[in-house]
């Protein structure tokens, strides 16, 4: 998401690691079906955030560090 998001929006995004970089913000986490996906993207829109890309994330595998 575009700009720095603060702690508050971290808690309405529960089970999810809030990261900020230079002028974004990641909510990282395992999304378990498509439901829980769109919930999100429903508070992200909610809150008037924009979004900027939705990426995935391959899982590491055994034996390999994350």
């Amino acid at each position: 998401m575009r700009g720095r998001l603060t702690e508050r929006f971290a808690s309405a995004f529960e089970g999810m690691a809030l990261e900020s970089g230079r002028g974004e913000s990641a909510l990282v986490g395992e999304i378990a079906d498509q439901a829980q996906l769109f919930g999100l993207l429903d508070r992200v829109r909610n809150f008037g955030l924009e979004l900027v890309r939705v990426e995935p994330v391959a899982p590491a595998s055994p034996g390999r560090a994350p």
